[in-house]
């Protein structure tokens, strides 16, 4: 069973009710999509582990960004037109509804390249 890790939800109650939803949604997104990870706290930011890190993710001024490390993201590459990109993550702004299918693929994504590496 999935346990919630106690800094993450820490990290969370630093923000605003509106940016707490926000993370909120995200972090159940990413638990919906990879249940066997581990949450942690890494780089002050939460992050989500299985064989590696698999994503961080985190709260900024008028964003929230994901962080799919490392991770070859060509085959969404037309639904992140919308979004703001740098290397390594992707912004959403707060003032819109996340992603909520795109992020759960992402994610879905660095699951299946992680446990690849294993194989």
């Amino acid at each position: 069973m999935f346990e919630k890790n106690k800094e993450i939800d820490n990290y969370i109650m630093n923000f605003s009710d509106s940016v707490q939803d926000k993370l909120n949604e995200m972090r159940s997104l990413i638990i919906e999509s990879a249940p066997d990870a581990k949450e942690t706290i890494s780089w002050n930011m939460p992050a989500y582990k299985l064989n590696g890190v698999l994503v961080y993710f985190a709260a900024f001024k008028k964003h929230i960004s994901l962080f799919p490390t490392g991770a070859d993201l060509e085959p969404f590459e037309e639904e992140l037109l919308d979004y703001k990109r740098s290397k390594g993550t992707i912004q959403f702004p707060l003032n819109e509804p996340l992603p909520q299918d795109l992020i759960k693929r992402i994610v879905k994504h660095r699951v299946k390249q992680n446990l690849e590496k294993i194989s």
